[in-house]
Protein backbone atom coordinates (compact mmCIF):
# COMPACT_ATOMS: atom_id res chain seq x y z
CA UNK A 1 0.00 0.00 0.00
CA UNK A 2 2.65 2.38 1.01
CA UNK A 3 4.34 1.36 -2.64
CA UNK A 4 1.35 2.81 -4.02
CA UNK A 5 1.43 5.84 -2.27
CA UNK A 6 4.78 6.35 -3.70
CA UNK A 7 3.81 5.93 -6.79
CA UNK A 8 1.09 8.37 -6.35
CA UNK A 9 2.98 10.95 -4.94
CA UNK A 10 5.61 11.01 -8.01
CA UNK A 11 2.50 11.16 -10.58
CA UNK A 12 0.57 13.52 -8.43
CA UNK A 13 4.24 16.02 -9.04
CA UNK A 14 3.71 14.94 -12.98
CA UNK A 15 0.51 17.15 -13.10
CA UNK A 16 2.36 20.31 -12.55
CA UNK A 17 4.01 20.30 -16.37
CA UNK A 18 0.11 19.78 -17.48
CA UNK A 19 -0.93 23.13 -18.03
CA UNK A 20 -0.33 24.54 -21.59
CA UNK A 21 -0.53 28.04 -22.74
CA UNK A 22 -3.96 28.42 -24.49
CA UNK A 23 -2.26 30.40 -27.70
CA UNK A 24 0.81 30.11 -30.04
CA UNK A 25 2.50 33.31 -28.58
CA UNK A 26 4.24 32.60 -25.99
CA UNK A 27 5.42 35.26 -23.09
CA UNK A 28 8.09 34.60 -20.19
CA UNK A 29 7.32 31.99 -17.39
CA UNK A 30 6.12 34.04 -13.88
CA UNK A 31 5.41 33.06 -11.04
CA UNK A 32 2.10 32.16 -9.87
CA UNK A 33 1.06 30.73 -6.57
CA UNK A 34 -0.22 27.18 -8.18
CA UNK A 35 3.27 26.32 -9.24
CA UNK A 36 3.86 26.01 -5.47
CA UNK A 37 1.51 23.35 -4.88
CA UNK A 38 3.06 20.35 -6.49
CA UNK A 39 6.65 21.31 -4.61
CA UNK A 40 5.05 21.64 -1.47
CA UNK A 41 3.22 18.33 -1.05
CA UNK A 42 5.89 17.02 -2.22
CA UNK A 43 8.47 18.40 0.43
CA UNK A 44 5.70 18.05 3.00
CA UNK A 45 4.88 14.12 2.19
CA UNK A 46 8.81 13.85 2.39
CA UNK A 47 8.60 15.06 5.51
CA UNK A 48 5.99 13.10 7.25
CA UNK A 49 7.58 10.01 6.22
CA UNK A 50 10.95 10.67 7.21
CA UNK A 51 10.37 8.86 10.44
CA UNK A 52 13.28 7.04 12.85
CA UNK A 53 11.00 4.67 13.96
CA UNK A 54 10.13 0.64 12.77
CA UNK A 55 6.84 2.21 11.93
CA UNK A 56 7.70 4.88 9.67
CA UNK A 57 6.32 5.12 6.00
CA UNK A 58 9.91 5.54 5.16
CA UNK A 59 11.69 2.56 7.04
CA UNK A 60 8.60 0.41 6.37
CA UNK A 61 9.21 0.90 2.62
CA UNK A 62 12.64 0.10 2.77
CA UNK A 63 11.87 -3.41 4.72
CA UNK A 64 9.30 -4.02 1.83
CA UNK A 65 12.22 -3.31 -0.77
CA UNK A 66 14.62 -6.08 1.34
CA UNK A 67 11.85 -8.30 1.16
CA UNK A 68 10.94 -8.75 -2.10
CA UNK A 69 14.26 -7.44 -4.50
CA UNK A 70 17.05 -8.09 -1.95
CA UNK A 71 19.72 -8.28 -5.04
CA UNK A 72 18.52 -5.71 -7.24
CA UNK A 73 20.61 -3.51 -8.51
CA UNK A 74 20.87 -0.99 -11.75
CA UNK A 75 22.65 1.96 -12.74
CA UNK A 76 20.32 2.87 -14.85
CA UNK A 77 19.39 5.50 -12.78
CA UNK A 78 22.96 7.26 -12.76
CA UNK A 79 22.05 7.98 -16.80
CA UNK A 80 18.59 9.01 -16.53
CA UNK A 81 19.06 11.74 -14.37
CA UNK A 82 20.88 13.75 -17.06
CA UNK A 83 19.06 12.59 -20.02
CA UNK A 84 16.41 15.53 -20.24
CA UNK A 85 19.01 17.70 -21.02
CA UNK A 86 20.58 15.85 -23.34
CA UNK A 87 17.17 15.25 -25.26
CA UNK A 88 16.59 19.32 -24.83
CA UNK A 89 19.84 19.91 -26.46
CA UNK A 90 19.24 17.01 -28.96
CA UNK A 91 16.34 18.45 -30.24
CA UNK A 92 17.86 21.68 -30.65
CA UNK A 93 20.72 20.51 -32.64
CA UNK A 94 18.38 18.93 -34.95
CA UNK A 95 16.64 21.67 -36.26
CA UNK A 96 13.39 21.55 -33.43
CA UNK A 97 13.97 24.89 -31.33
CA UNK A 98 12.87 24.99 -27.99
CA UNK A 99 11.03 28.35 -26.70
CA UNK A 100 14.83 30.22 -25.67
CA UNK A 101 17.48 30.64 -27.73
CA UNK A 102 20.91 29.12 -26.48
CA UNK A 103 22.48 31.52 -24.66
CA UNK A 104 19.62 32.49 -21.87
CA UNK A 105 18.33 29.17 -22.05
CA UNK A 106 22.24 28.33 -21.00
CA UNK A 107 22.09 30.66 -18.31
CA UNK A 108 18.84 29.41 -16.54
CA UNK A 109 19.94 26.12 -16.87
CA UNK A 110 23.47 26.94 -15.08
CA UNK A 111 20.96 28.76 -12.15
CA UNK A 112 18.70 25.70 -11.60
CA UNK A 113 21.74 23.57 -11.38
CA UNK A 114 23.56 25.81 -8.86
CA UNK A 115 20.58 26.04 -6.71
CA UNK A 116 19.03 22.44 -7.12
CA UNK A 117 22.49 20.73 -6.04
CA UNK A 118 23.69 23.34 -3.93
CA UNK A 119 20.31 22.96 -2.21
CA UNK A 120 20.64 19.20 -2.01
CA UNK A 121 24.19 19.42 -1.08
CA UNK A 122 23.81 21.78 2.04
CA UNK A 123 20.59 19.27 3.37
CA UNK A 124 22.56 16.69 3.20
CA UNK A 125 25.20 18.16 5.70
CA UNK A 126 23.24 19.34 7.53
CA UNK A 127 20.77 16.35 8.20
CA UNK A 128 24.09 13.91 8.16
CA UNK A 129 21.16 11.09 7.40
CA UNK A 130 22.61 7.39 6.90
CA UNK A 131 21.60 5.53 3.55
CA UNK A 132 19.33 2.74 4.00
CA UNK A 133 22.34 0.56 2.93
CA UNK A 134 24.43 1.58 5.66
CA UNK A 135 27.21 3.11 2.97
CA UNK A 136 27.36 6.70 4.11
CA UNK A 137 25.21 9.65 6.26
CA UNK A 138 24.45 11.36 2.70
CA UNK A 139 20.91 10.03 2.70
CA UNK A 140 18.89 13.34 2.50
CA UNK A 141 17.69 13.98 0.37
CA UNK A 142 18.47 12.34 -2.69
CA UNK A 143 20.61 14.56 -5.32
CA UNK A 144 19.78 12.23 -7.64
CA UNK A 145 16.30 12.65 -7.53
CA UNK A 146 16.86 16.67 -7.50
CA UNK A 147 18.75 16.31 -10.69
CA UNK A 148 16.34 14.37 -12.60
CA UNK A 149 13.04 16.44 -11.99
CA UNK A 150 15.45 19.94 -12.29
CA UNK A 151 16.48 17.78 -15.79
CA UNK A 152 12.81 17.22 -16.64
CA UNK A 153 11.57 20.83 -15.32
CA UNK A 154 13.65 22.24 -17.92
CA UNK A 155 13.05 20.01 -20.70
CA UNK A 156 9.17 20.23 -19.96
CA UNK A 157 9.69 24.59 -20.23
CA UNK A 158 11.59 24.24 -23.26
CA UNK A 159 9.26 21.97 -25.26
CA UNK A 160 6.04 21.68 -23.79
CA UNK A 161 4.32 24.24 -25.84
CA UNK A 162 5.83 22.36 -29.25
CA UNK A 163 4.67 18.78 -27.73
CA UNK A 164 1.47 18.48 -25.44
CA UNK A 165 3.30 15.10 -24.40
CA UNK A 166 6.69 16.38 -23.12
CA UNK A 167 5.38 17.24 -19.43
CA UNK A 168 4.30 13.41 -19.07
CA UNK A 169 7.64 11.64 -20.87
CA UNK A 170 9.74 14.21 -19.12
CA UNK A 171 8.54 13.68 -15.61
CA UNK A 172 7.72 10.46 -16.03
CA UNK A 173 11.75 9.79 -16.45
CA UNK A 174 12.68 11.74 -13.24
CA UNK A 175 10.10 9.58 -11.38
CA UNK A 176 11.84 6.68 -12.57
CA UNK A 177 14.87 7.57 -11.37
CA UNK A 178 12.94 8.33 -7.80
CA UNK A 179 11.70 4.71 -8.02
CA UNK A 180 15.09 3.51 -9.15
CA UNK A 181 17.15 5.27 -6.07
CA UNK A 182 14.54 3.58 -3.14
CA UNK A 183 14.85 -0.17 -5.37
CA UNK A 184 18.60 0.51 -5.41
CA UNK A 185 18.42 0.31 -1.54
CA UNK A 186 20.41 3.82 -1.59
CA UNK A 187 17.41 6.66 -0.62
CA UNK A 188 14.52 6.35 1.50
CA UNK A 189 11.44 7.38 -0.08
CA UNK A 190 11.59 10.69 2.20
CA UNK A 191 15.10 11.29 0.46
CA UNK A 192 13.14 10.97 -2.62
CA UNK A 193 10.17 13.00 -2.53
CA UNK A 194 11.97 15.95 -0.69
CA UNK A 195 14.57 15.74 -3.81
CA UNK A 196 11.67 15.67 -6.45
CA UNK A 197 10.32 19.11 -4.85
CA UNK A 198 13.79 20.67 -4.47
CA UNK A 199 14.92 19.99 -8.66
CA UNK A 200 11.11 21.50 -9.66
CA UNK A 201 11.13 24.06 -7.70
CA UNK A 202 14.99 25.46 -8.20
CA UNK A 203 14.33 25.02 -12.06
CA UNK A 204 11.17 26.91 -11.99
CA UNK A 205 12.94 29.99 -9.82
CA UNK A 206 15.65 29.90 -12.27
CA UNK A 207 12.99 30.62 -14.82
CA UNK A 208 11.32 33.02 -12.71
CA UNK A 209 14.16 35.27 -11.90
CA UNK A 210 15.67 35.53 -15.61
CA UNK A 211 15.78 38.70 -16.92
CA UNK A 212 16.73 37.79 -20.64
CA UNK A 213 19.59 39.92 -20.98
CA UNK A 214 22.09 37.56 -22.78
CA UNK A 215 22.52 37.76 -26.23
CA UNK A 216 19.70 38.56 -28.14
CA UNK A 217 15.83 37.53 -27.16
CA UNK A 218 14.26 35.03 -28.28
CA UNK A 219 10.47 36.98 -28.32
CA UNK A 220 9.18 33.33 -27.88
CA UNK A 221 8.91 32.20 -24.69
CA UNK A 222 6.19 31.08 -22.56
CA UNK A 223 3.78 32.43 -20.29
CA UNK A 224 2.63 29.56 -17.47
Amino acid sequence: MKSVLFFAFCCLFQLQGFSQCEDSLRKELRFSTKQLYAPGLLVLAGLLANGHSQESVKNEIAEDRNRNIPRFKTNLDDYLQFSPFAIAYGLDAIGIKSKTDLLNRSVILLKGEILAIGTATLLKKMTHELRPDGSAYTSFPSGHTTQAFAAATFLSEEYKDRYKWMPYASYTVASSVGILRVANNRHYISDVLVGAGIGFLSMKVAYWTHQYKWGKRNRMAVLY
